[in-house]
C-alpha cells in the first residue's frame, strides 16, 4: 500500500511522530556529549594559553589546531569520512545510535570555541582577586571562570544546539533516521510536498521553542 492511500493524520502518525521523536534523541544525547567534551577543551585551551593557569604553548597549540581542523569540515562530509571511526566506536554506521558519534565530533569543536570565548571575557581583575585571596587554580576554573561566564555560555549553547538540529536533518541523508531522512525518502524523492514542508514547520518551530528558551535563560541569569 503506497503512501497515496493514508490520509494525512495517519501519515503524520506513522512517519513524522517516530521521525520527531527520533531526532529529540539524537539532538538530546549529541548535546549532552558534545557540551562535555567542548567543556573540556574550552577550559584545557584557555589554561594552557599564555599567560594561563597552566600555560602550556604546545599543548595549547596542538588543541587549537584539533578543533580548526574539525571545524573546517563541512558536516556531511565530516560524516562519511568518519565511517570508520563511527563503526569502531558503535559497530555500525547506519541508524540512529551510529548518528551520534559524527554530531558529537562536529559540535563539541564548536561548543570549545563557545566555552573559550565566554572564558575569555571573564574581567581578568577577577581572577587575580581570587588569586589574591588563596584561591587553588580548579577553584578559579569552576567557581570564578565558570560562574561567571555562565550567561554567555547559555547564549552560546542556544546556538550550538540550533546549529546541531540541522545536522541531524543532514544526518538523515546517510540512513541516520529522524525529520531529515523522513523528509528526504518520503517527502523529496516520492515527490509528497505536505511530508516535506510539514517537517520543514516542525524544524522551524523547534528551533523558534530553542531560541526562545535559551534567550529567556540567558535573561534570567545575567
Amino acid at each position: 500500500m503506497t503512501l497515496s492511500n493514508y490520509s494525512y493524520w495517519q501519515i503524520f502518525q506513522l512517519l513524522i511522530v517516530p521521525a520527531f521523536i527520533a531526532t529529540m534523541k539524537m539532538l538530546l544525547i549529541a548535546s549532552v556529549f558534545s557540551t562535555l567534551i567542548g567543556f573540556v577543551l574550552g577550559v584545557l585551551i584557555v589554561v594552557t594559553e599564555k599567560g594561563g593557569l597552566y600555560q602550556n604553548v604546545v599543548i595549547n597549540r596542538i588543541l587549537d589546531f584539533f578543533i580548526n581542523t574539525i571545524r573546517s569540515f563541512p558536516f556531511i562530509i565530516l560524516l562519511i569520512s568518519i565511517i570508520p571511526f563511527t563503526r569502531l566506536i558503535v559497530g555500525t554506521s547506519i541508524g540512529e545510535t551510529a548518528a551520534l558519534v559524527p554530531l558529537t565530533v562536529a559540535c563539541s569543536p564548536f561548543m570549545a570555541r563557545i566555552f573559550q570565548n565566554s572564558f575569555k571575557e571573564v574581567d581578568p581583575a577577577l581572577i587575580e582577586a581570587a588569586k589574591s585571596f588563596g584561591a587553588s587554580k580548579p577553584q578559579i576554573i569552576f567557581r570564578v571562570m565558570l560562574k561567571e561566564s555562565v550567561p554567555s555560555i547559555i547564549s552560546g549553547l542556544c546556538l550550538a544546539i540550533i546549529n546541531l538540529l540541522g545536522c541531524t536533518a543532514m544526518a538523515g541523508a546517510v540512513g541516520a533516521g529522524g525529520l531529515g531522512a523522513t523528509a528526504l525518502t518520503y517527502g523529496y524523492q516520492n515527490f509528497n510536498m505536505k511530508i516535506m514542508y510539514s517537517i520543514c514547520v516542525i524544524l522551524i518551530v523547534l528551533v523558534a521553542i530553542i531560541q526562545y528558551f535559551g534567550d529567556w535563560i540567558y535573561r534570567k541569569l545575567k
